[in-house]
């Protein structure tokens, strides 16, 4: 299997993006040229490389000047078949110019980004981009949405890497655990929104949740509960990944040693019952673009990194947050 191969191409591409003036060139490299793209709200889908230089790379590069991005996680491994590489960590650079409607700060900023690279021949086909967008907005002070848990949290700058300092698995890890540890994952994934919160005995006391910033980020299992539990009663009718329902699936979930991690688009959908980031009650159904790395330690889950599209998810509830700017580069755009 060639995912020890897949990593270090990995480990390439962000190398040549360590320093300002890598981006497109590492992005020409790394994907195919026929590579789908997939990049949260409002970028939605770009086409190949090239798209995805032009519509997302030059413009970020442009508006943060001496851009550079540094990874703290990159795992790999197989799902249904495919090969995938995944990796999480930030863009930083000096905020310079207005980037998607955001004012700029003239200040040194972070953007988060997460990422799931589907693998054949040394070259990304297809890929899906997360990035944490409200959390630059919160920094900036330009968040407009004033009932946001994370908002209320402070601002106390981006997210650390793992405490074990060893994300970057660039080595062959083994099988049986590597299979032990997603295993884990989904069996906690199943025990999310039961009444008695079935969840809790899969984590360690002292966990760590960094959230999507909207939602705010948690040190241990009680503070995570005052968040999960709320947000978990805030809809009914969760369901989510390949159950069938004819929307959601997972993309990829699969464990690369002590490592875990899932992605879909979209991998949840539930129906909004109580009012949800400023919005009232209603009886409309979401679906939420998601993406997850854990970290156990044992046979206990003590991190987790979280992103949620939450553009996506306001503009399903009628707050547009990039008036103007609905799918950056034109074209259809696929399933929210």
């Amino acid at each position: 299997m060639p995912h020890l191969a897949n990593k270090r191409i990995a480990k390439s591409y962000l190398n040549a993006q360590a320093h300002p003036g890598g981006h497109a060139e590492a992005a020409q490299a790394f994907y195919a040229k026929d590579a789908v793209i997939h990049v949260c709200h409002p970028f939605n889908d770009l086409a190949g490389p090239a798209g995805y230089v032009e519509h997302f790379l030059k413009p970020l590069a442009t508006s943060f000047e001496g851009l550079y991005r540094r990874d703290y996680i990159l795992t790999g491994g197989e799902f249904n078949g495919a090969d995938w590489v995944t990796f999480t960590g930030y863009y930083t650079g000096q905020f310079a110019q207005d980037w998607l409607g955001i004012t700029a700060t003239g200040t040194l900023s972070y953007l988060r980004v997460g990422e799931f690279h589907r693998m054949e021949n040394g070259k990304s086909v297809e890929a899906w981009i997360f990035l944490d967008i409200p959390e630059l907005m919160i920094a900036a002070g330009q968040w407009p949405i004033k009932d946001s848990p994370g908002k209320h949290r402070g601002y106390t700058g981006p997210h650390r890497g793992p405490a074990t300092q060893d994300g970057l698995q660039l080595h062959e890890n083994d099988t049986a655990r590597s299979a032990s540890s997603a295993q884990m994952v989904t069996d906690m994934l199943r025990s999310l929104a039961t009444e008695d919160e079935a969840w809790r005995p899969y984590w360690h006391d002292n966990m760590v949740w960094y959230g999507p910033h909207a939602f705010g980020s948690f040190v241990g299992i009680e503070e995570f509960a005052s968040f999960q539990v709320p947000f978990e009663q805030a809809f009914s009718l969760w369901t989510g990944g390949t159950n069938n329902n004819g929307v959601t699936e997972h993309l990829t979930r699969a464990a690369d040693g002590d490592y875990i991690w899932s992605a879909g688009w979209p991998s949840l959908m539930c129906v909004r019952k109580g009012p949800f980031l400023d919005q009232p009650a209603t009886t409309d159904t979401l679906l939420m673009r998601v993406c997850d790395w854990w970290r156990r330690e044992g046979d206990l889950l003590v991190e987790n990194w979280v992103f949620v599209d939450i553009p996506d998810v306001l503009l399903q509830m009628g707050v547009d947050l990039f008036p103007g700017l609905h799918d950056v580069a034109p074209g259809p755009r696929m399933a929210a």
